[in-house]
């Protein structure tokens, strides 16, 4: 990252400063990758509707109940989004020591009285009116944010031209503390999710391949040993289990794949039509409004319905990485690589694991499924985006 060409920078306190009418922020913004984030979500917003409107057990009568909630937690997230950048990235860089204490402090809390287990994961916080916190999904936040700030600090100044390796320990020490406590509730696929972000932001950061290459064989290892030591809970062995073999126990374990492999299966080229699923109007599915909300997409909407998602995430994918590829500045590189990592993993998790082709991991889908935290995070990470977009350097 070395012989940077930047003369002058966009203004350091906000995403707001003194631009000229040709460099304000509206014309700034990334409006494709905004775009896509919100239809995306308003697609969510439908399927989740679809999944939920007939199930009176969950809804408590209300057939809007469900997409009320989710149309709340968007527009929360928006407004977190705008947020996000109006403090812009770099204000934040100065702020992630707080930020990080903070998530480790509410990942912590969920081993105490304070948490509540929810489908054999200990990992929410309960609140008052019936909302639910779940920390982890922040913690993806801070862990891209807190490795950025220490892999990129001595590169961005100009003293060396990639991190050292007592810098690189040191952030893989810092994203270590919060995935065992993570682990330890259990909450396996938000740990997937975590190792897949530390070493797309190692990636990044220019750090020596040795590294990569030893997280990758410590890994290995680390899941043999846990598997044989028996560390993972009963429903994590069955669910693996089950993956391996789908018809091994099909009216049990199994049974949450093979209802989602029949409801996409049905779904043809041009789907069943809106509300009009067997599968998922019959409340075939567990957990669709949530984890499986991709099976209504395949049902209801067809190859070309669910295509359509594939296609949105796709360019989210595409201008995540153009921002990460234009900023000069190795921390809004490292960011953003860190988001495209946590985006790519997690939905193509979500997504194989209704397939097939993943094991089943409890990760929603981005922007999709029905989840406050997850749908606050994701947000969050679209605004440090357009932060990046936003003030990246300006060449004279």
């Amino acid at each position: 990252m070395a012989g940077f060409s930047v003369q002058r920078y966009a203004p350091e306190r906000s995403a707001w400063g003194r631009f000229t009418a040709r460099d304000s922020v509206v014309r700034r913004l990334d409006w494709p990758l905004l775009g896509s984030a919100v239809a995306l979500s308003l697609i969510g917003s439908i399927l989740v509707y679809s999944a939920t409107r007939g199930r009176d057990s969950l809804t408590h009568g209300d057939p809007y109940y469900f997409l009320f909630r989710h149309a709340l937690n968007t527009g929360i997230g928006f407004a977190l989004m705008v947020g996000t950048i109006w403090l812009g990235h770099r204000t934040l860089r100065g702020a992630v020591p707080v930020l990080y204490g903070l998530s480790v402090l509410l990942v912590m809390a969920v081993l105490t009285p304070l948490g509540a287990t929810v489908n054999g994961a200990h990992a929410w916080i309960l609140l008052p009116g019936g909302f639910s916190l779940q920390p982890s999904e922040f913690t993806k936040i801070t862990i891209i944010l807190g490795m950025a700030m220490l892999l990129a600090a001595r590169v961005d100044a100009g003293d060396q031209p990639h991190p050292d390796h007592r810098t690189v320990a040191k952030a893989l020490g810092l994203a270590a503390l919060p995935m065992i406590v993570v682990m330890g509730m259990p909450d396996l696929g938000s740990v997937m999710v975590m190792v897949v972000i530390v070493l797309g932001v190692l990636l990044a950061s220019g750090a020596s391949n040795r590294w990569i290459f030893g997280l990758l064989g410590a890994g290995t290892a680390g899941a043999v040993a846990i598997w044989q030591l028996g560390l993972l809970d009963d429903y994590q062995i069955a669910r693996f289990a089950a993956f391996a073999n789908p018809a091994l126990d099909p009216a049990g374990v199994g049974y949450n794949t093979n209802q989602a492999r029949i409801a996409i299966g049905s779904g043809g080229l041009s789907g069943t039509g809106l509300f009009q699923g067997t599968q998922t109007t019959g409340q075939f599915v567990p957990e669709q409004q949530t984890d499986f909300v991709f099976t209504v997409a395949g049902e209801e909407l067809g190859f070309l319905g669910a295509g359509l998602i594939l296609v949105l995430l796709g360019v989210i994918l595409w201008r995540a990485c153009r921002i990460a590829r234009e900023t000069t500045e190795l921390y809004g590189t490292i960011v953003a690589a860190g988001i495209i990592a946590w985006f790519a993993f997690q939905a193509f998790e979500n997504i194989g694991m209704t397939l097939g082709i993943m094991p089943v991991a409890g990760l929603p889908l981005p922007f999709v499924s029905y989840g406050g935290s997850s749908m606050f995070a994701i947000w969050v990470a679209i605004g440090l985006l357009q932060s990046i977009r936003v003030q990246r350097p300006i060449t004279a």
